[in-house]
C-alpha cells in the first residue's frame, strides 16, 4: 500500500467522519478484515498533544476505513492547521501508514452553542 495524501476539513463543534478505499497497484480493493488503526492529528508531527479519530472499517472486504471525531470532541480543537495520518496493523502485525495530510478545523460564526 502506498500513502495517500487527502486534506481534511473539519468544521468545529460537528460531527466528523471521512471513508476511505484502499487499492492496491490493480485498483482492487485491500481486504481490512484483520485490520486494526489507529490516527492522530497534531499541531506538527513532533507535538506531544494530539486528537485521537475514532477508526473502524464499514465495509473491511471493499477496504474501506473510516475514521471519525464527535461534536464533543471538535469544540475542543482550536481553529487552524493541523497534520494528520492513519496508520493501520494487519494480523501479523506489519504497520503501514495508509493516509496523510493537512486538517483544516474552522471556526464557525454560530458558535455560542460551542460554550
Amino acid at each position: 500500500m502506498s500513502v495517500r495524501v487527502v486534506n481534511l476539513v473539519i468544521p468545529q463543534g460537528t460531527d466528523f467522519q471521512n471513508s476511505f478505499i484502499l487499492e492496491d497497484v490493480n485498483n482492487t480493493p485491500i481486504d481490512l478484515s484483520n485490520y486494526s488503526g489507529v490516527s492522530q492529528i497534531k499541531k506538527h508531527p513532533s507535538s506531544q498533544t494530539s486528537v485521537g479519530f475514532a477508526v473502524s472499517f464499514p465495509n473491511p472486504t471493499l477496504g474501506q476505513v473510516q475514521i471519525s471525531l464527535a461534536s464533543t470532541v471538535t469544540s475542543q480543537i482550536k481553529y487552524g492547521k493541523y497534520v494528520y495520518d492513519v496508520l493501520l496493523t494487519d494480523g501479523s502485525g506489519t504497520k503501514t501508514r495508509v493516509v496523510e495530510g493537512i486538517v483544516t478545523v474552522t471556526a464557525g460564526v454560530t458558535t455560542s452553542w460551542l460554550k
